[in-house]
């Protein structure tokens, strides 16, 4: 297991293969299909696909991806949350995504907030964005939450999304 952070909660760390099948499940929840929308996964392998083409070559071609958040207290992967680089968008976009049953527990918040911190003094990237759809409002809330300030709404696919950024402290410097 290669283990990106710790918080007082959750674990964030690299996905493996092994996570298909949790991958076929966040994948195919009523919100992912709502807010993010249908990515194709509908089996096993498809899931194992897209951590291949996705998460785990992200994580050697740029040193990040999306990781697995797991439960301390259960040992369970409840969601993701992570960093990517888009080839649309010209910084880096910070995203999450949870099992509904645990979606505004306060788990998104924290592991989110980590990893920002992560992306900005760690990896010291200098701005980071999210992007989101403009119906989802829990994200759109965790999202400000963070710190991040309203930037723009651009066309993204077949919809529109809104767009949120942070610049790094030392980007001030």
């Amino acid at each position: 297991m290669t283990k990106i952070l710790e918080t007082q909660r959750l674990i964030l760390r690299q996905f493996t293969l092994d996570d298909a099948p949790f991958i076929l499940e966040l994948l195919n929840t009523p919100t992912w299909l709502q807010f993010i929308g249908d990515r194709g996964v509908h089996n096993i392998v498809d899931a194992e696909n897209y951590l291949r083409n996705g998460s785990m070559k992200s994580y050697v071609e740029f040193g990040f991806g999306f990781y697995a958040v797991i439960e301390k207290a259960t040992g369970n992967t409840i969601g993701m949350c992570g960093l990517i680089k888009r080839d649309n968008l010209p910084d880096i976009d910070i995203g999450f995504a949870f099992l509904p049953h645990l979606i505004s527990k306060g788990l998104g918040y924290e592991i989110a907030s980590a990893t920002l911190d992560y992306a900005l003094n760690t990896l010291k990237l200098g701005k980071i964005i999210a992007i989101v759809n403009p119906d989802n409002e829990k994200s759109i809330g965790l999202i400000k939450k963070l710190g991040m300030v309203y930037e723009s709404i651009i066309p993204f696919g077949e919809k529109e999304v809104m767009v949120f950024g942070i610049v790094s402290k030392e980007g001030f410097a």
